[in-house]
């Protein structure tokens, strides 16, 4: 029996890229381990750890968490899982915290969603939601029957500030400033892996057939037919 070496990935992209979606597909047929330094940065907020003070103390004065900082979050988590396959999502964030992945680490591929700015804009734009009840809805996949009213309670919907164009536009300028470089020092390394499309359906194929070359799909129900 040949046994595979250990994958160590990472899924970057920008905001409203499909990276969520993407990397939960790639959970369920590889049974890879997904840490996302977003979900772990809120866990050590509300666990107040030492780093989660620390964190939360930058995120207050809207300013980037240090990288010292987020490499010890990061690296202390992944000393538990030596044994398996992981897909890092959020991390690294900038050359010196990919650098110092490296020192612990050996990457050995890092898969990049290559989706255009515009389409991205469009996505996270279209999006309107029922303060309320959290009901979201989307002007393209899943519009309001009225414009702008919540099919149940008749109340008028509201656009978070997140999805206001603007700022749709300074988070995703901000994204490419931060890790164009980041990017570039893994194409350099001959790790990166772009994937460049419009739809998260489309892209989801050929990130699976590459995947597959790597490891064998784990799920049991439809195998044969990447989702």
């Amino acid at each position: 029996m040949v046994v595979r070496p250990l994958l160590r990935a990472v899924i970057m992209g920008p905001p409203g890229s499909g990276k969520g979606t993407i990397s939960a597909r790639i959970i369920k047929h590889f049974g890879m381990k997904h840490l996302s330094s977003g979900d772990l940065l809120r866990d050590n907020m509300q666990k107040k750890t030492e780093v989660g003070i620390l964190a939360k103390s930058y995120i207050d004065q809207g300013v980037l968490i240090p990288d010292d900082i987020m490499t010890r979050l990061m690296l202390n988590e992944l000393k538990g899982l030596d044994r398996y396959n992981w897909l890092l999502d959020g991390f690294p964030r900038t050359v010196a915290q990919a650098e110092a992945l490296d020192k612990e680490w050996q990457i050995d591929t890092v898969i990049d969603l290559d989706v255009p700015f515009e389409t991205i804009k469009c996505r996270l734009t279209a999006r309107w939601i029922h303060p309320a009840s959290g009901r979201v809805y989307n002007l393209e996949f899943s519009p309001p029957k009225v414009q702008g009213i919540d099919d149940i309670t008749g109340d008028p919907l509201v656009q978070r500030d997140d999805d206001k164009p603007e700022t749709v536009t300074k988070r995703l300028q901000a994204y490419d400033a931060q890790t164009k470089p980041v990017l570039e020092y893994y194409r350099e390394k001959g790790l990166l892996k772009s994937f460049s499309g419009t739809e998260t359906n489309k892209i989801w194929p050929y990130i699976y057939a590459f995947l597959q070359t790597k490891l064998p799909d784990m799920s049991q129900k439809d195998a044969a037919t990447p989702r």
